[in-house]
């Protein structure tokens, strides 16, 4: 049996935990998690107890991180770590460039080289803050066609919201697999580890990596107490875990490098576990759109599936932003998203289809970064159409779009300015917008 065909039986009818931000627990073998306390004098079956702690101790319940895990080995059972290839990851602080206030945009990541996976597919186009200080985010690409083989990867620098483009993926973690589709992302905390396997001859992607606060559901003010992202939705691994003897590497992102150590065993030998700090996986299609049913183009915040807090309300480090199937019926209304400058830094995607807002040259796979106060918008072939349209209610189901939007301007990495697939002419898309005006 392939790689690919055991990655697809092991994905086969997969059990979750549903609810974001909930207390979960699970067990792979009765009895493992203990009651009544979590640091027994004696673990169930022999195991190590150890908790996993994404927040501070001291931090608010409401924002505290942390699970409990049961384990055949405890983390610390391990050799020195020691430094290895960074390939084309990079980290904040961006200093290998100058902000750029261009519009830039990038057709997707060429082919890979044979035996690529997805650690060693990511690039990094840029981003802003200060890893080592948890403030700011990464924007990365995966581009793979080999799944992780006996080795492990963690991040100790953010959490990874992985939007698969093409390809679907197996990720075993400590807490349990998960299964993630094109139209699906997955999140993975700060500090878990996991492997992806492929469950298709090619994958490929984006990343962000949130080194600031962890991703939550929005505040929905006005709208009430539903709509956009339903916490029911996350799904969340039950427990299952690894009791493999032998050399696995094990790779940790800290401070911005990659450390390397090769372990006796496979540290994903969690048996059972319990707490919130923990993977999801949630499809996009079950967002909950909300728009206007009167008249103009709502801004995009109203779009949010996940938002990465700062210390100023209502200011995000990092939204997560879904332009899913939706209807527009405004009336007397440019309905695509409008001509706009912000003070946000936007970073655009694109999983499927098409973009309401870009007729031409933004493509499945490929980016474009807006950062802040460049003037963007339609391209002149949407305004055209657009404006001449007839307003009927009209279905938008052709295109699944997405924007990581940022508080600060995003710093392209030396290797995302000097690509080959960045286009020479998205400026042109603008052309030809000609003066209308009568007085």
């Amino acid at each position: 049996m392939s790689g690919i065909e055991q990655a697809r039986k092991a994905a086969e009818g997969l059990a979750h935990s549903s609810g974001f931000g909930n207390e979960h627990s699970s067990e792979a073998v009765p009895g493992a998690l203990p009651h009544g306390r979590n640091s027994p004098q004696r673990a169930p079956l022999g195991l190590y107890a150890e908790q996993l702690s994404g927040s501070a101790f001291t931090e608010p319940r409401a924002h505290n991180r942390r699970s409990w895990l049961y384990r055949i080995r405890p983390s610390a059972a391990h050799p020195p770590f020691v430094r290895t290839g960074n390939g084309g990851i990079r980290t904040a602080p961006f200093t290998e460039t100058v902000p750029d206030p261009n519009r830039l945009r990038w057709n997707p990541l060429p082919e890979p080289a044979p035996g690529t996976d997805f650690l060693a597919g990511l690039w990094t186009v840029g981003g802003n803050g200060d890893a080592t200080q948890r403030t700011g985010m990464a924007i990365h690409l995966y581009h793979a066609n080999s799944s992780m083989e006996d080795r492990v990867f963690s991040d100790s620098d953010g959490e990874l919201l992985i939007v698969p483009e093409r390809g679907g993926l197996l990720l075993r973690t400590e807490f349990g697999l998960l299964r993630c589709e094109p139209g699906h992302i997955a999140l993975i905390p700060r500090g878990v580890r996991f492997r992806v396997e492929l469950l298709d001859a090619t994958a490929r992607g984006y990343v962000c990596e949130n080194y600031g606060q962890p991703f939550q559901l929005p505040d929905l003010g006005p709208i009430g107490a539903n709509g956009l992202a339903n916490a029911r939705d996350f799904l969340a691994p039950v427990a299952a875990y690894e009791e493999i003897e032998g050399p696995v590497e094990v790779v940790n992102k800290f401070c911005g490098n990659l450390w390397s150590a090769t372990y006796d065993h496979s540290p994903l030998d969690v048996v059972a576990w319990h707490g919130n700090h923990v993977p999801y996986v949630y499809d996009l299609r079950r967002f909950n759109v909300m728009g206007t049913i009167s008249y103009d183009h709502p801004d995009p915040s109203i779009f949010t599936v996940l938002t990465s807090p700062s210390d100023t309300p209502g200011l995000a480090g990092v939204d997560f932003v879904v332009f899913a199937p939706r209807w527009l019926v405004g009336e007397d209304t440019f309905r695509p998203p409008y001509f706009h400058r912000n003070v946000m830094s936007e970073y655009m995607g694109l999983i499927e289809g098409a973009y309401d807002a870009k007729a031409e040259g933004f493509v499945p796979g490929g980016g474009s970064l807006h950062n802040m106060m460049s003037a963007h918008g339609p391209d002149r072939e949407t305004f055209d159409k657009a404006s001449a349209a007839e307003l009927k209610p009209q279905k938008i189901d052709d295109g699944l779009a997405f924007m990581f939007e940022t508080r600060w301007p995003v710093t392209a990495t030396a290797q995302a300015a000097a690509a080959d697939h960045l286009q020479a002419s998205y400026d042109d898309v603008w052309q030809g917008l000609q003066r209308h005006f009568r007085s």
